[in-house]
């Protein structure tokens, strides 16, 4: 199977490196790490060896299998048809795609067996969530499965690695003392920021209406959704404090034994040994933590729960990975004729 990487330099393309060479890396024949102009001739390292990284132009003429893309949403716009159109099945990272109302917006666990009904032996385009979405529908879809989610309050605490790497070099300056650029108006060290991306003209900013509009589409169009989305000072993954109204009451023991049967979770909530997660626990790692978990007691059918998550693997690299084993589960990757 020949796999592009576009943005293979990036933070996040970093990581979908690592994590493709995890649980794909024998199924890849050919790897096509791509970037802009400016990397083009840099290295990566993939499977023990160092690879050269192209532009667009010649990575589109490569005719991949496969392009993991993550490389913003105007790159997307412009490139990922032309891979789609080479035959390739381009699964985009940014948010170009996410509410198209004729592009799949995935997260294996939930919603995976969609791609099941989908054509894509010529090439398409996939949406991968964005990285607060997906811990967040991943920790509610088994209970919305039996309760019937009603309205989802969630506020974000969530890592200066979903800016980027200019946000990580801006922490660690601030806390050597040093001066150097900076990716946010404000110190980010000591401080939290009530701000994740652009505001909009309701107030909001597109970080809370990403969670908002994708939470929906994933999950259920019905579902009443609201968010504040905040940047805390660190850099393991991103946390969620989320208050959920169900249409039917739960028992917490229920409610404790479908989190711990559904995909992709892992529960972690024990008071009484002060264990509840945490970004340090979730780093590197591609579960969704989930704990803290109560009941609202002021109101009905109303439950508390607390959610963490790697950012940048379980919200971006590993899911878009996940649903590239799906695809090579279906026979739709791996074992394709090759792209003439």
């Amino acid at each position: 199977m020949k796999v592009a990487i576009a943005g293979a330099t990036g933070m996040v393309g970093g990581v979908m490196l690592k994590v493709l060479e995890e649980r794909l890396g024998t199924l890849v024949d050919v790897m096509i790490p791509v970037a802009t102009e400016k990397s083009v001739g840099k290295t990566v390292r993939f499977k023990g060896t160092d690879v050269g990284v192209v532009g667009m132009g010649e990575a589109v003429r490569a005719k991949p299998d496969l392009v993991l893309f993550s490389a913003g949403g105007a790159t997307s716009l412009e490139w990922a048809p032309q891979f789609a159109a080479a035959g390739a099945i381009v699964i985009d990272n940014s948010s170009a795609w996410r509410m198209d109302p004729h592009k799949l917006l995935i997260v294996p666990e939930v919603n995976g067996e969609l791609l099941g009904g989908t054509d894509l032996s010529k090439g398409g385009i996939i949406a991968n969530p964005n990285c607060s979405t997906i811990q967040l529908v991943v920790a509610l879809a088994p209970l919305h499965r039996r309760y019937g989610v009603e309205r989802v309050v969630v506020s974000t605490y969530q890592s200066v690695t979903g800016t980027g790497m200019k946000a990580v070099q801006q922490l660690e300056h601030e806390r050597h003392g040093q001066d150097g650029e900076k990716a946010y108006p404000y110190r980010i060290d000591k401080n939290v920021l009530a701000r994740c991306d652009d505001f909009l003209d309701n107030g909001y900013t597109r970080e809370e209406m990403k969670l908002v509009n994708e939470t929906r589409k994933i999950l259920d169009p019905s579902i009443r959704v609201t968010a504040t989305a905040v940047r805390v000072p660190v850099t393991g993954g991103h946390s969620e404090s989320v208050n959920v109204a169900f249409a039917s009451d739960f028992e917490i023991g229920e409610v404790r034994s479908i989190l711990t049967a559904a995909p992709g979770v892992e529960l972690v909530d024990n008071p009484s040994t002060d264990t509840y997660p945490m970004p340090l626990h979730a780093e590197g790692k591609d579960a969704v933590f989930v704990g803290r978990l109560r009941r609202d007691e002021s109101q009905p059918n109303t439950l508390n729960l607390w959610v963490v998550a790697d950012n940048l693997r379980k919200g971006a690299a590993t899911n878009a990975v996940q649903i590239a084993e799906l695809l090579v589960q279906q026979g739709v990757l791996g074992k394709r004729a090759p792209v003439l």
